[in-house]
């Protein structure tokens, strides 16, 4: 199981925290597998550097996919984007 670190602005950190956002919606570019762990640090975008908060999460699932693997036209995504939705 693999240890990865990812920067998490401070309202998504804080939503995260809170166990109000029970999801990461990130870019493709790193291998993650569920049962590694994701560890959130707190960035402030703002003076472009770490708080120092961290959160340890366990990954249950991941899903991978391509703009043209979607069931909408790459021009209907890229009008409206896209958004994650979380169930309960």
């Amino acid at each position: 199981m693999a240890v990865i670190r990812k920067k998490c602005w401070p309202g998504w950190f804080d939503d995260t925290a809170a166990g109000r956002k029970k999801f990461e919606l990130r870019l493709n570019d790193f291998l993650i597998q569920p049962g590694d762990t994701l560890i959130l640090e707190e960035w402030d975008p703002q003076t472009r550097a770490y708080t120092g908060r961290t959160l340890e999460k366990k990954v249950l699932d991941v899903r991978r996919f391509q703009l043209d693997e979607l069931f909408w036209p790459k021009e209907e995504i890229e009008k409206h984007g896209l958004q994650v939705i979380s169930l309960d």
